[in-house]
């Protein structure tokens, strides 16, 4: 298909002795603000400039949580994306830019609204202080502040020294505490540090100090509680290393062709300021400290109608909630809300080029505001590339016609934008990968290290009771848990009015009677669907492991094709479909209670984006995705939003240690009757091979 096709280059693997490689598509900075664009360093100084000045809040010191887009109402948005108003007029006016922060104060949360259209003359339109449940995340400043207390703490230095450790050699972690009860209103904003040894090894999640527990009240900075209650041997450093030169010699065998991707084009998308446009798509990219990457306005190109089509709004992962399965004094409390009380865009880190992201990729940076309200710019956080994997995008060989052999066959190419998460001891690579057919791939993969409990356990045939966790090596269990990363998606096929449909398969006796479906054949049974459209939050709550077989459709109702079919896009999981399996009046479920089930759909609200609530610390589940979810509200013919949460039960094993390989699992947004017929049929087909040496490299064997 020219229009697509042809707007991206073509890839090459080649396998080479050495190569070098020059490339071109530099990303071009646009001149104009996108209304969903990013808070800039001039944005974010101009917040704190605002803030600070402000006599709201007298107290100090103030302390920055979050500042991000206060993004604009969704009606003037899209008026600017795709120019027109609320009654159909053109308008691409821009919205007032606004910033919405919390900050701590005083012993209180404070959430401030700032105007920055003009970010040398910056005002605070709007002050509130936080008076319900939960506390904001926690900050890389207080986490270091935190974790300085623990050598100069006494007690805790008679601890190690009583058990033959260096403080030098010891590093201690910040955890959250969670709710275990009580009202949660007024508590103490304070956290747990479990301590390691790091010595002779960078891994020093394998070498746990069990049994030791500081409690720090965050707000004063200073430790109010300790508790030495058990010990057991440190694990070895022996065998825990992975860093290069330090993990072993290299595998025996030989060792893999080293390939590199080619595009003697140069890349096929382009990148204005954060739109970018590839083959039949285009899509903002954005970055939120909380979420991290943000995905906005994906619209696809219809070749066969002449029209830019939208599919999604805004789409980012909400939550990712990892419980851990041992209910020891020193473990029970782990269940973390990384994205609520961590920020997970604060852990994304530059990616590496040519490891993390192909070597064609292109990087976005992204920006962040520190405890004191400073920007902080954080390079490559995001990667953009074209990947040919080798994968199929549609194919057939015909053999009906006498001496004749038809094959037709064409390449898939898709576009990749990534994410590193990097939140403590566990590595999350979040791809979304656009195709040409129309379909959005999402794919979580895990990798890092794993939580790691001291045992005095050297061997599996000692354990006797339940030990809530694998001997992955000696005087080391890697504990049970799990891993739910919960997407936002605020999908607007075709527009904003949309329908939740489930096809669900049905299986039917054969009567033998036309008038009711059946024929007068052998044939005793066969399936076919019952369509329900769902008319309320209740109706669109889905465990997709329970239940007969059903297709998930998202359809606008007021849309057909030509045949009379509406047009939609379809669900499909794709692997780590587990739901939660914890007791439901279990403290930890009822804060994440919508991990039970996979699919929620709720009516678009602009306040409602994260799944854990807005204050994950210490939060009760009252402000939650699924507290929300008990109102009830009407989603059919409505502006809705698919929740989508991702899930597995990790039971390691010693393939796990001392680094995890790589785990994946993900889902698929998929055109169904959203076109009229396959939209990359005309694709050109490939031309053969003519050897040779690519036009932008050269080759030294």
């Amino acid at each position: 298909m020219m229009s697509q096709m042809a707007h991206h280059a073509m890839l090459l693997i080649v396998v080479v002795g050495v190569l070098s490689i020059t490339t071109s598509g530099t990303p071009v900075a646009s001149a104009r603000r996108h209304p969903l664009d990013p808070l800039s360093a001039a944005e974010i100084t101009a917040v704190r400039t605002a803030v600070l000045a402000s006599r709201l809040v007298p107290a100090r010191p103030l302390r920055f949580h979050y500042v991000g887009l206060d993004e604009p109402d969704k009606p003037d948005v899209l008026a600017y994306a795709y120019g027109y108003g609320a009654g159909g007029s053109s308008s691409r006016a821009l919205a007032p830019r606004r910033a919405f922060v919390i900050a701590r104060a005083g012993g209180q949360s404070h959430e401030f609204r700032v105007d920055v259209t003009n970010a040398s003359s910056p005002s605070v339109l709007s002050h509130a202080v936080h008076r319900g449940t939960g506390f904001p995340t926690i900050t890389l400043e207080e986490q270091f502040a935190a974790q300085a207390l623990a050598p100069a703490y006494p007690p805790f230095a008679d601890s190690m020294r009583s058990r033959g450790l260096r403080l030098d050699d010891v590093i201690c972690s910040v955890l959250p505490v969670g709710w275990f009860g009580g009202a949660g209103a007024g508590a103490r904003r304070v956290a747990k540090m479990q301590c390691f040894v790091a010595g002779a090894t960078a891994n020093y999640y394998a070498r746990p100090i069990e049994g030791v527990t500081l409690v720090v009240d965050l707000d004063r900075m200073a430790v109010v509680g300790f508790r030495d209650r058990v010990a057991y041997p440190v694990p070895k450093a022996e065998g825990t290393e992975y860093r290069a030169g330090k993990a072993g010699p290299p595998l025996a065998g030989p060792a893999p062709a080293p390939g590199v991707v080619v595009q003697p084009e140069g890349r096929g998308f382009h990148i204005d300021g954060h739109v970018v446009r590839w083959a039949n798509w285009e899509f903002h990219v954005g970055f939120d400290v909380r979420a991290g990457m943000v995905i906005s306005l994906a619209s696809v190109h219809d070749e066969d109608a002449g029209l830019r089509r939208r599919v999604l709004y805004r789409g980012f992962v909400s939550e990712i909630f990892v419980p851990y399965m041992d209910p020891a004094e020193e473990w029970y409390y782990r269940t973390f809300l990384d994205a609520g009380e961590f920020d997970l865009g604060l852990w994304a880190y530059p990616l590496q080029p040519g490891a993390d992201c192909l070597a064609n990729a292109a990087y976005l940076d992204g920006y962040s505001a520190d405890q004191d309200g400073n920007p902080v710019k954080v390079r490559n956080v995001m990667c953009v590339f074209e990947r040919y994997a080798g994968d199929v995008a549609w194919r057939h060989t015909e053999s009906g016609f006498p001496s004749q052999l038809i094959t037709e066959v064409r390449p898939d190419v898709s576009l990749v934008v990534r994410m590193v998460v990097s939140a403590g001891n566990y590595d999350y690579i979040l791809d979304w990968e656009f195709k040409t057919s129309g379909s959005i791939n999402f794919v979580v993969s895990l990798t890092g290290i794993l939580e790691m409990k001291a045992t005095s356990y050297t061997h599996a045939d000692e354990i006797t009771a339940d030990a809530h966790g694998t001997l992955v090596s000696e005087n080391t269990l890697a504990i049970y848990h799990d891993h739910y990363v919960t997407y936002h998606l605020d999908l607007d096929i075709d527009g904003t009015n949309n329908s939740f449909v489930k096809n669900i398969i049905t299986t039917r006796r054969n009567t033998g009677n036309p008038a009711t479906g059946g024929a007068d054949t052998p044939r005793r049974s066969y399936w076919t669907l019952r369509r329900e459209v769902a008319e309320t939050e209740a109706d669109g709550q889905v465990d997709v492991n329970a239940g007969p077989p059903a297709d998930l459709l998202f359809v606008n109702p007021g849309k057909k094709t030509r045949m009379g079919n509406e047009v939609g896009y379809r669900l499909i999981p794709a692997g780590a479909t587990a739901g939660s399996v914890l007791a439901d009046d279990d403290y930890p479920q009822r804060r994440a209670s919508y991990s039970k089930k996979q699919v929620w759909v709720t009516p678009y609200n602009k306040s409602e984006k994260w799944a854990s609530g807005l204050y994950a610390d210490q939060s009760t589940g009252d402000d939650s995705l699924a507290a929300w979810s008990k109102r009830n509200r009407g989603i059919r013919g409505e502006d809705i939003v698919l929740w989508y949460t991702l899930g597995l039960h990790h039971i390691p094993y010693q393939e796990d240690f001392p680094m995890m390989p790589t785990l994946s699992g993900g889902f698929e947004l998929r055109p169904s009757n959203f076109f009229e017929r396959n939209p990359i049929l005309r694709t050109r087909s490939p031309s053969p091979s003519r050897g040779g040496h690519s036009p932008n490299c050269s080759r030294n064997v």
